[in-house]
């Protein structure tokens, strides 16, 4: 209840300052005349409300995937835009998602096994549970990587004669393949671990979809239930294999690379983990730009930190609070976006928006309609 107010009261702040700021300006500047910029001063003023959710809660994850949001927006204006058509045209390649999500990949699972105090809590326990690998396989596959003294063979032995396998690990191996599989191949286990993965993400999607198809669908529900309930189930399907298939193919790369060449280290481990992003084009295409967003958000956040934590990141860049910063900067430009392109928005969002913030500007107000106004009156 408590964090429910806190949003709540975060949410209206923000979209009260930013309407307030909007029409101040407008009022003393004029609306034609500060319409350009009036909006990304107020998204960026609006922006440190998210104080309101607690003084001392850090949102590094939220901020940085807010960003990446309106790095997408940003995207689109420029490809749109004669001066940065040709510099944006990369940006439209179709497999931009496929790729972000490999290079995503390649931080996250590498985290996941070097250094997971660097991934957000809840993400690591999420990782943790569709990983499939206990803590000390993770641990003896970290000190092979890192070139340290194995010190828990031990206690891997024993993890797998608890499941009834008896198996006696090598102290001079040069590959962790024995660790992660004990004393299965390399490909009967992916064949196992990815029946295992699709029972574990089954209950990670069932809500996803059914949820929305009883409550928003419900009243067609009753008219065409074989319908939606059909598509329900069918994406409930294709997203469990897209997860089962990412999780399983993270060990299957890595084996892989191992065997090819013989030893485990970090860079190899950061590489086998890169094609791991390419079973995202099991998802439907409308969501493999959401779930690649998501990743690299995440992905960024622990790289900054791991960079930290070597000392390799600058005091300049050591803000107090960088998360205000960053949403606010994202606000500002997505807020812009909003006034003056209205259009790079899916409907979704911008029905979103206009619900949080009430009606929209009236259209002539934007440079572009204004622009359409005066080629209109040329043409007539």
């Amino acid at each position: 209840m408590k964090e429910t107010l806190r949003y709540g009261l975060f949410l209206g702040t923000f979209a009260g300052t930013f309407v307030s700021v909007d029409e101040i300006v407008g009022a003393l500047g004029g609306h034609r005349r500060t319409a350009k910029w009036r909006a990304l001063l107020a998204g960026a003023l609006a922006g440190p409300s998210m104080l309101l959710t607690g003084h001392k809660t850090q949102h590094t994850s939220l901020a940085i995937y807010i960003l990446m949001r309106a790095s997408v927006l940003a995207s689109r204006c420029g490809i749109k835009s004669k001066r940065f058509g040709n510099i944006c045209k990369p940006l439209t390649w179709s497999h931009g998602d496929i790729f972000l999500m490999c290079l995503s990949s390649s931080q996250i699972l590498s985290a996941y096994i070097l250094k997971q105090e660097s991934l957000p809590p809840s993400y690591k326990s999420f990782l943790n549970k569709h990983g499939g690998k206990d803590v000390v396989i993770l641990e003896g596959v970290k000190q092979i990587a890192s070139g340290l003294p194995f010190t828990n063979l031990g206690l891997i032995e024993k993890y797998y004669k608890s499941a009834g396998i008896d198996i006696k690990l090598d102290p001079n191996m040069k590959v962790p393949c024995s660790i992660i599989h004990a004393n299965q191949s390399c490909t009967g286990h992916g064949i196992s671990f990815l029946l295992q993965a699709y029972a574990r993400a089954l209950p990670v999607y069932i809500p996803v979809y059914l949820v929305p198809a009883l409550i928003v669908h419900r009243e067609n529900l009753s008219n065409r239930p074989y319908t939606i309930l059909g598509k329900s189930i069918l994406g409930t399907a294709r997203s469990s294999l897209f997860l089962s298939v990412y999780c399983t193919s993270a060990w299957l790369w890595t084996c892989l690379l191992f065997r090819i060449f013989k030893r485990c280290n970090i860079p190899m481990v950061a590489a086998g983990t890169f094609p791991t992003g390419m079973a995202l084009a099991i998802e439907k295409k409308s969501r493999r730009m959401e779930i690649s967003l998501y990743c690299f958000a995440r992905a960024i956040e622990s790289f900054f930190t791991c960079l930290d934590d070597v000392g390799y990141l600058p005091q300049s860049l050591k803000i107090k609070r960088i998360d205000i910063a960053v949403f606010s900067l994202s606000t500002a430009i997505i807020m812009h976006c909003y006034a003056q392109e209205r259009d790079v928005f899916r409907s979704k969002y911008l029905n979103v928006l206009d619900w949080v913030f009430g009606v929209p500007p009236p259209p002539c107000e934007t440079p572009r309609c204004k622009k359409d106004e005066i080629d209109t009156s040329e043409d007539f």
